[in-house]
């Protein structure tokens, strides 16, 4: 079968590998939309990073690894002992590995595993494939109204969810979110769908400017032109700053954005990926102000059920976020490179795995 692996930096390719098989406890699966993640970049120009050189403590496998971690699929067969699901249900994939064992899984947090792993990056299983073989409760049902493109959605949109659930949202807060990549709109979605009426995004991109305002933001600001501190101070009066700030951008002026725009007392959420190490300014940032500073750490299993009733309420609609869809033999040039080189103009990149390829 096919599957595109990633051998290391810079060099991905579409490989015929053999297909795998179904045992116990597993479901096989049928991928058909698989997203292409900032953290799938992030490998791809820097790495290895998440993908092992070494064997993985939970797969025991190593480079090279099969991609893809956003996807859905329908399911095509079902091991022994799987209850819950059947031939021919659509699912999305839930994709981080814990090992159950270590104080963080035995507390209840999963997502913040010791041994952390993912299909899509830690062995031979990812979305990139013509089949996957993951254990069941991987294996989320969506329900007939979700197409599967939808589907492959709503693992990003899982991560916008738990860092919502990781502030102490309420109905009245205003929210910045600096930073308006994939995740970053992925939370001014989630805010929407939970009432949120101030939502100020802070981005230099035109284009993602316009597409927070699709999704729901009330203000847009360009840090270039104008000052974006005075701008969201202005905008939240008497408070002088928002309750909730999310930083997705990754940068340093960004994270300086995001604390000097909070009020007193409010809650900075740290979502985005990093490259190098970041600094705060405790004293100023932090303890004149009383602020908090909290981080997310991809989601927890209820997040990706929220976020898929929140799709099939019509609370979530988020099919403005697939700007492209195209076949993997075109996941290097027209999917890693076309977000590398015209990232402004896309929000999600999608591989349509039936397609055939040319």
């Amino acid at each position: 079968m096919r599957a595109v692996r990633f051998h290391g930096r810079g060099d991905i390719r579409l490989d015929q590998v053999e297909e795998p098989t179904c045992g116990s406890g597993q479901v096989k699966i049928k991928p058909a939309f698989v997203g292409i993640c900032g953290s799938d970049l992030h490998e791809y120009l820097t790495g290895p990073h998440a993908v092992p050189v070494n064997p993985h403590p939970l797969t025991g496998e190593k480079l090279p690894t099969t991609l893809g971690h956003e996807f859905s699929g329908t399911v095509e067969e079902v091991g022994d002992g799987v209850t819950g699901l059947q031939i021919g249900d659509k699912v999305a994939v839930k994709p981080n590995l814990s090992d159950d064992t270590c104080q963080r899984c035995l507390m209840g947090r999963t997502n913040c595993c010791d041994s952390l792993g993912f299909i899509g990056y830690s062995g031979s299983a990812g979305g990139l494939s013509d089949h996957v073989v993951v254990n069941s409760k991987h294996a989320i049902r969506l329900p007939e109204s979700i197409p599967l493109d939808i589907g492959a959605l709503v693992e990003p949109l899982a991560v916008a969810w738990h860092a919502v659930s990781r502030s102490p949202l309420q109905a009245d807060d205003s929210v910045l979110i600096v930073g308006g990549g994939p995740i970053g709109l992925a939370i001014v979605q989630v805010l929407k769908a939970r009432g949120i009426k101030t939502i100020i995004v802070v981005e230099i991109s035109a284009q993602r400017r316009e597409f927070g305002r699709t999704f729901g933001a009330s203000h847009t600001l360009d840090p270039k032109e104008v000052d974006a501190v005075a701008e969201i101070i202005a905008i939240t009066g008497d408070f002088r700053g928002t309750s909730i700030a999310f930083e997705c951008s990754g940068v340093q002026a960004g994270l300086d954005t995001v604390m000097a725009g909070l009020r007193v007392r409010g809650t900075a959420v740290i979502v985005s990926l990093w490259e190098k190490k970041p600094t705060i300014n405790a004293f100023v940032d932090i303890v004149l102000g009383e602020k908090h500073v909290t981080g997310a750490a991809i989601y927890d299993y209820d997040d990706f059920n929220a976020v898929i009733e929140a799709i099939a309420s019509g609370n979530i609609k988020p099919q403005p976020m697939i700007t492209s869809k195209i076949r993997m033999d075109e996941v290097v040039e027209r999917g890693f490179r076309a977000l590398i080189n015209e990232k402004d103009k896309h929000v999600k990149i999608l591989v349509d795995v039936s397609a055939c390829v040319l």
